[in-house]
């Protein structure tokens, strides 16, 4: 399947489902209510099997109040990699763990969680991976200060 026909077919598995800016890779956009539904499609459909969730991150758009969460997957099978986005509200940001799809995904949720205050529900021990317990605040978030920041000087 070429990028052409996967961006086709997976427009296909939901109308809400919108394709993102060109790249070397197809990337689309997920709502947040469906995020759970949409990537087990994505783990499971036979044209897909997209079964290594290769990376996980944030992006803290404090600007527009919105976190987008970013996930890379990769189908060893088909060998064709994807991009998936979910805007989360950047005041409550929670959404569904991907943990009973993908085992690294609970390493990779903890992270998201330690730097960018990510609730994850249904996560099996969601507890900072990186800070220590007692850190205050997530450090990735564009607002975050400490007293052991180096300021800028412009």
């Amino acid at each position: 399947m070429n990028n052409s026909d996967l961006e086709s077919y997976l427009l296909s598995l939901d109308k809400d489902l919108v394709l993102r800016e060109k790249s070397d890779r197809v990337s689309i956009t997920v709502p947040s209510e469906k995020l759970l539904q949409v990537m087990t499609q994505l783990r499971h459909d036979r044209a897909l099997t997209f079964d290594m969730l290769s990376a996980h991150t944030a992006i803290d758009w404090s600007n527009e109040n919105k976190l987008e969460l970013i996930y890379q997957l990769y189908s060893s099978e088909h060998h064709h990699r994807i991009m998936v986005g979910v805007y989360l509200n950047r005041e409550a940001p929670v959404t569904f763990s991907l943990c009973s799809l993908w085992q690294i995904a609970e390493w990779q949720e903890r992270e998201v969680f330690d730097m960018f205050g990510v609730r994850y529900q249904n996560h099996p021990d969601l507890r900072r991976i990186l800070l220590e317990d007692e850190w205050q605040g997530h450090p990735l978030l564009k607002d975050y200060k400490d007293d052991f920041m180096l300021e800028r000087p412009w």
